[in-house]
């Protein structure tokens, strides 16, 4: 289903993408005290914070099936 070529270049591609963001939180954590005194805090309640996660888990696995589960029927 994966080839070792493909599961290579996902490996590095995670690598570099993890590697990059870091600089960018670091750049972006020295402003942060700056900028939190403009947003208020608002509490969500629990209710909705389970509904969301559990919406996005949902799709995340439509999504995981769709694309590497689902066989087309044969036309």
């Amino acid at each position: 289903m994966f080839s070792k070529k493909m599961l290579w270049g996902s490996l590095i591609a995670l690598v570099l993408l993890t590697a990059t963001s870091g600089v960018t939180v670091a750049e972006m954590s020295a402003h942060s005290s700056e900028q939190n005194i403009q947003f208020n805090h608002i509490e969500q309640p629990l209710g909705l914070k389970v509904g969301v996660a559990i919406a996005g888990l949902a799709l995340i696995g439509l999504e995981l099936w769709w694309f590497l589960l689902y066989k087309s029927p044969e036309s």
